[in-house]
């Protein structure tokens, strides 16, 4: 097994959009300090902005189906929009980063992010949808091409990167659950302008990048690997099932927990302020859990200690007496930061090289986040049949059992039966 690997590419730094290309992508010589800081500081900003999109729309969830009189399922498919471009538009990320160039790309991703933004800040269901789309298709780009360029422009301070990168992650979500709400009475009551408002941050670091981005010169890159063998390895559809039952689960906490906690009785303050906290748990173990899994022999039993806190943290939730939701509410995000961390690092322990743990994680992100649309959306329904959210407890449980047996497969110690082949050696 490959531990260097493991430990230098740990989370969601696994991921390298260009990894396959000829030429390779190479560090970037800055020219002064401050050069350096305003990238590094940009990249970070970037990935604050890469979560406020699913957050925002649970903490004003109930006023959304009130004012527009959208049906619980047609909510569920509103949380389910964005998770679905996840996996949609994912492969496009390197053909867009090797045709125009990493940098570029992201520059238009923070335009349109901040223009799909925008038009939730109309009253418009029709825009609601729509802004919610494009917005989802950008951070699926971002998702892919972002922890490329920390790594190559930061290889000697990856851990440094790493953690300002994930924590920005978890501030981008948990900020926008907690502060959407405050932003909406701000906003003599509108859930569209509250929601609109989180376009401005965008745009302001689309701002900051520009000069960043336009200084970078483009080079055209050719594809010079293949992995095969691949798509029909059992272990990388365990791996895949793992990322996807996973994020599904984590996709209903994005989408639902404000619905739920405002549900029990908690105003919408509190729900987004405890939803906020419990996103924010998550950092603690998506930053240790990396460094912990690559030291263990398998991850078989890691794995499912997360699935445990994450699903016994939402029941938790659903049925534990009011004084104790922020109990189960930072247990439950303790072990889904886990998870998420968890299911990164092992796309790379499974694979015997980076080549293959690009295409790995491609696979399991475009896959495993088609499987994750289904869980908010399936919330929805549930609760549109019976006008209550006990019954998604099942759901819940099937989702971490799920996520339970397939990270036990995929935290076995093997490798999968894929290989890489150069595809200059087949001329």
């Amino acid at each position: 097994m490959n531990r260097q690997i493991a430990t230098d590419l740990s989370g969601e730094q696994l991921i390298d959009a260009e990894l396959d290309s000829k030429p390779s992508p190479r560090p970037p010589v800055f020219p002064n300090r401050a050069i350096a800081i305003a990238t590094g500081l940009s990249l970070v900003l970037i990935a604050l902005n890469l979560r406020p999109l699913f957050s925002s729309a649970s903490a004003l969830l109930p006023e959304i189906i009130e004012q527009t009189r959208l049906s619980s399922f047609g909510a569920g498919v509103l949380t389910t929009l964005p998770v679905v471009c996840l996996g949609v538009f994912a492969p496009l990320a390197p053909k867009l980063a090797q045709r125009i160039g990493a940098e570029r790309t992201l520059l238009v991703v923070l335009l349109l992010l901040a223009l799909g933004t925008a038009l939730r800040g109309f009253s418009s269901l029709p825009l609601l949808f729509a802004g919610t789309a494009l917005a989802g298709a950008c951070i699926a780009t971002g998702n892919v091409l972002l922890p490329g360029l920390v790594k190559r422009d930061f290889p000697s301070r990856m851990g440094m990167m790493t953690g300002l990168y994930t924590m920005a992650l978890c501030a981008g979500a948990a900020g926008a659950a907690g502060l959407t709400v405050p932003l909406r009475n701000l906003a003599s009551g509108s859930w569209s302008l509250a929601l609109g408002l989180w376009a401005v941050p965008a745009l302001a670091v689309a701002l900051l990048w520009l000069p960043l981005a336009a200084g970078r010169k483009v080079r055209v890159k050719r594809t010079g690997f293949k992995v095969e063998g691949l798509w029909t390895d059992r272990l990388a559809w365990q791996v895949t099932l793992f990322m996807g039952f996973q994020s599904s689960l984590a996709y209903c906490v994005f989408g639902w927990l404000s619905p739920i906690l405002r549900d029990r009785g908690l105003d919408a303050v509190a729900a987004g302020g405890l939803a906020s906290l419990s996103i924010m748990a998550q950092v603690l173990t998506c930053l240790a859990i990396p460094s912990i899994a690559v030291r263990c022999a398998d991850q078989r039993l890691i794995g499912a200690a997360l699935v445990a806190c994450a699903t016994v943290g939402l029941l938790g939730v659903l049925f534990a007496p009011i004084s104790s939701l922020w109990v189960w509410g930072i247990v439950q995000g303790i072990g889904q930061g886990g998870l998420i961390a968890l299911a990164m690092t092992i796309i790379v322990l499974r694979s015997p090289d980076p080549h293959v743990a690009a295409h790995l994680s491609g696979m399991a992100q475009c896959i495993g986040y088609m499987l994750a649309a289904i869980g908010p959306l399936l919330v929805g329904l549930i609760h549109s049949l019976t006008e209550s959210y006990g019954a998604t407890a099942f759901l819940f449980v099937f989702l971490g059992l799920a996520a339970a047996i397939f990270g036990w497969g995929a935290g076995r110690a093997l490798h999968v039966g894929a290989r890489t082949v150069e595809l200059a050696d087949r001329d």
